[in-house]
């Protein structure tokens, strides 16, 4: 699946939104991924996890025995994650404010995880999935997710697999341009501001 191929799906879902939105890691941008919409016709999903798992380096594909998500935005894409890799998924969950597993999802001694998102920006929930997945007893060998808004700057600490890079710019709140400070941001994410 090229680059245009993955817009495409993103343009048919009304998956790429425009306007001011607050974005989970306390930015600003005038574009929001809305991923959930993306992933919400499961033939799409599939064809996205697919065309992602073919990306992963051939050392990550063939040795990942769990595939781990962090919720609510991971659940899908990990979900499918699974399926294109042929081994469980889980989920991570935050009822106290920090990832654990729940529901009785655990990991084996010698689990080899793939953490998979649906978006990275900063990378601050990516590294506090990873952390959770370690104490939890798993060993990650790599990260993928559908989008990588970091402009390639984010370093989890293991090999990082993105389906497409996309680069719109972010502002902190201070920093925001004139076209966006004169209207209110829009939180569209799942999760609160860090």
């Amino acid at each position: 699946m090229q680059e245009e191929d993955v817009l495409a799906e993103f343009r048919a879902s009304k998956a790429l939104l425009e306007g001011h939105f607050l974005l989970s890691s306390g930015r600003h941008s005038a574009h929001y991924l809305q991923c959930a919409r993306v992933l919400m016709n499961p033939m799409r999903a599939g064809r996205l996890a697919v065309a992602l798992a073919a990306k992963l380096p051939h050392e990550v594909r063939r040795n990942v025995t769990k595939v781990v998500s962090p919720a609510m935005g991971g659940i899908m894409i990990g979900h499918e994650m699974g399926r294109a890799l042929d081994v469980d998924a889980m989920f991570l969950e935050r009822p106290e404010g920090t990832f654990e597993l729940r529901r009785g999802f655990a990991l084996e001694p010698g689990d080899k995880v793939l953490m998979v998102e649906d978006v990275v920006t900063t990378g601050k929930s990516s590294k506090e999935a990873i952390a959770a997945i370690e104490a939890a007893g798993g060993t990650v060998i790599g990260a993928a997710s559908l989008v990588d808004r970091s402009a390639g700057e984010v370093d989890l600490g293991v090999p990082f697999t993105p389906l497409i890079a996309l680069t719109f710019p972010t502002y902190a709140p201070d920093e925001l341009p004139d076209e966006l400070a004169g209207t209110p941001a829009i939180k569209p994410g799942s999760r609160a501001s860090a």
